[in-house]
Parts: C-alpha cells; structure tokens; sequence
C-alpha cells in the first residue's frame, strides 16, 4: 500500500480534497471530512488504473507539506 499527502480543505459547503505528487487533476469531496478523503481515495485508485504507474513518477518527491498563512499587503 502506497502512502500519499492529502491535502482536506474545508469550505462552508463541504470538504474538498486533493493528492499532492500525482500527475494529473485528481480531486474528492463530500459534506464530511471522512466522505472527501474516502472520495479522493477512490479516485486516485481509479487515475492509476486509467492512466497507469507513471503519473505517480515525480520529481523531486514531496517529502513534506506544510500549511502556512501570511499575511500580504495590496
């Protein structure tokens, strides 16, 4: 089993959710945090199997993720 970064957005509709270091759009969502992770799951599942092992070759590999807010001055 392959591990990969998610990252889970909440918005004040429901959770969105995306895999970090897949070639391609790849995306889940549901009203709970749970349903958008079980849903992005199933479509990487299904990226792979459409369009093979080699949208998971990149490079350099993402070795972490970090969530950081700043802020900016217009």
């Amino acid at each position: 089993m392959k591990q990969y970064k998610i990252i889970v957005e909440k918005h004040p509709d429901g959770y969105v959710a995306y895999p970090l270091g897949i070639k391609g759009i790849v995306v889940g969502e549901g009203d709970t945090y749970e349903e958008a992770l079980a849903d992005v799951k199933s479509a990487i599942r299904f990226h792979i199997e459409t369009f093979g092992e080699d949208v998971l070759d990149i490079d350099p590999p993402i070795l972490e993720a970090f969530v950081a807010e700043a802020g900016v001055e217009a």
